[in-house]
């Protein structure tokens, strides 16, 4: 017998001008920061939902943060402009480096390095202690949308607007492997916990379920009726979620790569426009979503231990 999953509605965040772009987990399970359109970058709170913190702003768009909890530094992408760096305790400015005049879609870090993908097609590697270029590597004409780094740190993924995912070896650097499966441009990358497979989604709409002892398509799943944005795993691994331009939200089973719910406007109040990223935290089975409509969504997703 399946067993139903529960969706409430929590509550909703405001204080953004434009569309929201990035999500990121903060140095708790319920705090995070956001970006967008407008080049605020702001903290939360998942406990305190009416107390956003203005970190930043900026003169462009921030699509790209990655928050670092050993130093307790945030990296924000600033499009056009480079890297700034935020040191959270203090909540000031602590370096900054311009390092592409480009778009930057999405920052990792790995070990000592900060990886930076760029509009214009180069996954840049910065010294993170002090922003120093260690290299650009020229990928693709296109733009590079996405980073993924693998659970054992020796490999990481780059999906890009050329329809393609591209495996590059740790710390080498490598292009190891080309995966071509998708019409259209990679927006999402997530392997799994343990390290199995790598799915990818974007803007054809599917989700590719990758093989990475064989690097070859598992499956091919038509997901959304638009763009797929990001995909995130729960905490137990057991689940993900992916959102889209379409305005929803979908749960899924990782095991079986089955649809398990929507989260959408008309079922749970849900997002009127593109929901861009999505967070399942550890807190109290928690997601969090950010979309074009200049909101931030908190769900509540009862999901069992166990689906039979």
């Amino acid at each position: 017998m399946k067993k139903t999953i529960h969706v409430q509605k929590l509550g909703v965040f405001k204080g953004h001008n434009d569309s929201i772009y990035a999500l990121e987990p903060g140095i708790s399970d319920t705090v995070f920061y956001t970006s967008g359109a407008d080049g605020m970058v702001v903290a939360w709170d998942l406990n305190k939902p009416d107390e956003g913190k203005l970190v930043a702003k900026l003169t462009n768009s921030v699509y790209a943060l990655c928050f670092v909890a050993e130093t307790n530094e945030l990296f924000i992408g600033h499009n056009y402009e480079g890297i700034h760096v935020i040191d959270t305790v203090s909540n000031t400015e602590i370096k900054s480096a311009q390092i592409t005049k480009s778009a930057i879609f999405d920052i990792k870090k790995y070990k000592d390095w900060l990886l930076v993908a760029t509009g214009d097609g180069y996954l840049i590697v910065l010294e993170a202690s002090d922003l120093s270029v260690i290299t650009k590597l020229k990928i693709t004409d296109a733009s590079i949308r996405v980073i993924a780094i693998h659970p054992n740190e020796k490999q990481l993924a780059i999906g890009s607007s050329d329809h393609l995912v591209r495996i590059i070896d740790l710390p080498s650097l490598r292009i190891t492997h080309t995966l071509k499966g998708h019409t259209n441009s990679v927006f999402a990358l997530h392997y799994s916990p343990d390290g199995e497979v790598l799915l990818s989604a974007g803007r054809d709409a599917h989700i590719m379920v990758w093989d990475m002892q064989a690097y070859t398509l598992l499956h091919s799943i038509a997901a959304h009726m638009y763009a797929i944005n990001h995909i995130a795993f729960s905490a137990s691994g057991k689940y993900f979620v992916t959102a889209s331009m379409d305005k929803s939200i979908k749960v899924w089973d990782a095991a079986q790569f089955k649809l398990l719910k929507v989260i959408d406007k008309s079922r749970h109040a849900g997002h009127g426009t593109s929901v861009n990223k999505v967070l399942w935290t550890a807190y109290n089975h928690t997601i969090i979503s950010v979309s074009d409509d200049r909101t931030i969504s908190m769900w509540n997703v009862d999901v069992p231990h166990e689906i039979i």
